[in-house]
């Protein structure tokens, strides 16, 4: 014998599907693993940073650029290292990850005193990293350079 659904009965059936179809709805990377896939986070997890550069596909020692390619307020993004390279004042130099901590994009330009992700909007300081305008609720993470004479190298 079948019966007319319930009210109950279709929205717990509602709610489990929405609940199925959110398992990917996670932030790139979300998992506290080293691995480079991402992976699904509870609301409530602490949020990892995106790999650094120092992960394989980034050669420590490697040298980037020298210190005149990169411009007082301004910076170079290097996407085949994933590390972005700023100079907010001058010979002051700092190095962050080139991935969006939003929804891990690579970021696109330097303008303006930000480094921007060209996927959903979020922007962030060059001096510091943090977040100038979101979506992202996370500052890029900070990467290890050194500056030697004119050359900027992965540390």
């Amino acid at each position: 014998m079948t019966h007319a659904p319930t009210r109950r009965t279709a929205l717990a059936t509602g709610a489990a599907a929405i609940a199925a179809g959110c398992v990917g709805c996670s932030e790139y990377n979300d998992s506290n693993s080293s691995s480079s896939s991402a992976s699904p986070k509870s609301p409530t997890s602490p949020a990892a940073s995106p790999p650094a550069a120092s992960s394989p596909g980034a050669a420590a020692g490697q040298a980037l650029a020298t210190t005149s390619e990169i411009p007082v307020g301004s910076g170079k993004i290097f996407k085949a290292q994933k590390v972005v390279v700023t100079q907010p004042t001058k010979d002051d130099f700092k190095a962050f990850s080139a991935i969006c901590t939003h929804m891990g994009c690579t970021v696109s330009k330097i303008a303006d005193g930000t480094i921007d992700c060209p996927c959903h909007g979020s922007k962030f300081h060059i001096a510091d990293g943090s977040v100038a305008h979101g979506p992202a609720t996370r500052p890029l993470p900070a990467e290890q350079i050194t500056v030697q004479g004119n050359s900027i190298r992965l540390a």
